[in-house]
């Protein structure tokens, strides 16, 4: 395993606040936390009610991985969705991804590694032997604008959660998006699957183990013709992908 290009975890994640702000701990912590609650007020990231990153409701919108079937992953990897894209989800994947609320990895991080737990593709035997994750890449410009790869991130917090729960999990950076894919927000499935023909290579500095099945991480799926790509670009490396899994998926694709 290249420790310069994936990253194992051993132990539980804690909340990206904490990282941000020295959390105290124990007796000390008791008087503290209060105080920086005060100094750092912190708001639901889906409705924007004071108290914690995602309030028990919009958290909700977080389940159980349900199947999806976006159009253009008919022959791919079953792909596994969380929540539906729309409304306090919509907003609050929004607000981490594109708003600076990075705050909100540490609970989708989270909502990742429990959905993983669930998944029908990582039976018991896969467990024993580690998950690894692969995160889709953004492009480069995407990445710079929103202070770096922020599915890198959620995968590297879900990892972490993985391993507090006694599964071994480590992330692999394997995909890379070359230059001249454009924005694909308002583009047609076809003109997606045109954008990123031939551009979703493999890093193969970041690439898992031979052998190794992976699990394929993003925020969102619409067409599929992102999570497809990515898919392809790994299973001609030789990689298996059992399993994509995003947090939300289009409400137009039917699930079973």
């Amino acid at each position: 395993m290249g420790t310069a290009t994936t990253v194992v975890h051993n132990c539980p994640v804690t909340g990206a606040r904490d990282q941000s702000t020295g959390w105290a701990a124990g007796t000390l912590g008791e008087v503290l936390n209060p105080l920086l609650d005060l100094l750092l007020p912190v708001e639901c990231g889906g409705c924007a009610v004071p108290g914690p990153l995602l309030c028990p409701d919009c958290a909700g919108l977080l389940g159980a991985p349900v199947r999806v079937y976006p159009p253009c992953c008919t022959a791919g990897p079953p792909v596994y969705a969380l929540g539906t894209y729309r409304g306090r989800l919509r907003t609050a994947l929004l607000a981490y991804k594109e708003r600076g609320r990075r705050d909100l990895a540490a609970p989708l991080g989270a909502a990742l590694a429990s959905a993983l737990l669930q998944l029908p593709s990582l039976d018991a035997q896969r467990r024993r032997a580690g998950v690894w994750l692969v995160p889709v890449p953004s492009r480069r410009v995407a990445a710079g604008r929103r202070g770096g790869q922020h599915m890198t991130v959620l995968a590297r917090l879900a990892a972490a959660s993985l391993a507090g729960a006694g599964v071994a999990a480590a992330v692999a950076p394997a995909l890379r998006v070359a230059p001249g894919v454009r924005d694909s927000v308002g583009l047609a499935a076809a003109a997606r699957q045109a954008n990123l023909a031939g551009r979703v290579l493999p890093r193969r500095a970041g690439l898992p183990p031979a052998g190794t099945a992976v699990v394929l991480i993003d925020d969102v799926v619409t067409t599929g013709t992102t999570a497809a790509a990515c898919a392809t670009a790994l299973l001609r490396t030789g990689t298996d992908v059992p399993a994509i899994v995003v947090l939300a998926a289009a409400s137009c694709h039917a699930a079973s």
